[in-house]
């Protein structure tokens, strides 16, 4: 009996010994191997198809579209200021009256002349048809005659010097009344009622600055000329130009009005007009923008992110992911940006998945584990 237990113990042990030595083995085995490299990962996009609008950029400065000093074009004490500061007037209301009394008379004078003048005619023309009369039995000489009718002729033509005179005196009355010559925003009051004031004195009332409509003065480099002509030949509307402030927010979109007619020597460069309707008056006069102007769409071209383009040795590239998971560089012809895309011109086609984020990590060959990029 005791030799049975013996028997089992020592097959005990040596089963215990075998799985210990089997153990130890394979960890001095597995420890022999180099690990297998682990998937590097990098965020995805796709290669895909789309539309590109292409912009040219400058730097321009808002004018309003009409500029007027209204001055008085009769003198006299200005009785009454009728427009409040900085407000919007409209072309012929009236903003300001100078005291009319002294051009009321002088119309009630000139009136007064008219008159007289026509008495005077009326007489001439009776003494004018009795001396015909007398010629006629030879009781007058020709001479007299003649000078009747002159006198008369006379008298015609001052009556009508008193018409102009009474045209002149309504018209100096009526400038009493002083209007707003365009519509537009009012600035600051420069003279105060009360005052004496002249016929075009050199100090205006007021300044009124039309801003609806408003243009934008802009200047392009004289390489984009070529283009830019060709984009106002072709199309039966005016390109679109839109108005950018200094914290890149759109402030209006308007369309192209002119382009100037030489390009500056000194500097290179092209002017350019817009005009904006305004109509939320975000433009002001005097404002500087950054005016950009559509030159054309290109239609169904290939798009990146542009973070996606790397510079390479052999030109830029871009990583694209293969079918087994791993990574080849590829040469590419990026074109224009656009926002957060590049075109690519040439070396991908639509439906490629590129690395966008982690190419620094990457080498060709390199297996990784990828991740979509999240939607904008």
């Amino acid at each position: 009996m005791k030799k049975r237990w013996i028997i089992l113990l020592l097959l005990l042990a040596g089963i215990a010994a075998a799985a210990v030595w089997k153990r130890s083995s394979s960890a001095k085995e597995t420890a022999g191997k180099p690990a297998a490299p682990r998937a590097a990962a990098v965020v995805v996009g796709k290669v895909r198809r789309g539309d590109v609008p292409i912009w040219f950029t400058g730097i321009g400065n808002v004018q309003a579209s009409n500029t007027v000093t209204v001055r008085p074009r009769v003198g006299g004490a200005l009785d009454k200021i009728l427009f409040t500061e900085g407000a919007i007037v409209k072309e012929g209301d009236v903003i300001a009256e100078i005291d009319p009394r002294p051009y009321q008379a002088a119309l009630s004078q000139a009136q007064a002349k008219k008159v007289q003048d026509e008495a005077t005619l009326a007489n001439a023309r009776l003494e004018e048809t009795r001396f015909a009369n007398l010629l006629e039995n030879d009781a007058v000489s020709k001479q007299q005659a003649d000078q009747a009718s002159a006198t008369v002729s006379q008298l015609e033509a001052l009556v009508k010097a008193d018409d102009a005179a009474i045209d002149a005196a309504k018209l100096d009355l009526e400038f009493t009344r002083v209007r707003a010559p365009i519509t537009g925003k009012t600035g600051i009051r420069l003279v105060d009622a009360g005052n004496l004031v002249t016929a075009n004195q050199a100090t205006g009332l007021v300044v009124i600055t039309a801003i609806q409509p408003i243009s934008v003065i802009f200047t392009l480099p004289q390489k984009d000329f070529a283009p830019l002509s060709a984009a106002t030949r072709t199309g039966d509307t005016k390109p679109r130009v839109e108005a950018v402030g200094e914290d890149g927010k759109a402030l209006g979109a308007g369309e192209l009005e002119l382009i100037d007619n030489q390009i500056d020597p000194a500097t290179g460069t092209l002017k350019l007009k817009a005009a904006f309707p305004n109509e939320d008056l975000a433009l002001w006069p005097g404002q500087f923008v950054t005016a950009r102007i559509l030159v054309e769409t290109r239609k169904d071209v290939l798009l990146v992110p542009t973070e996606a383009i790397q510079p390479g040795i052999d030109g830029q590239f871009c990583y694209v992911v293969k079918e087994d998971g791993t990574v080849e560089p590829r040469v590419v012809k990026p074109g224009v940006s656009h926002g957060p895309d590049t075109v690519i011109d040439e070396g991908l086609i639509a439906g490629d998945t590129i690395v966008t984020t982690g190419q620094s990590k990457l080498s060709p060959g390199m297996k990784v584990a990828p991740t979509e990029a999240k939607a904008p």
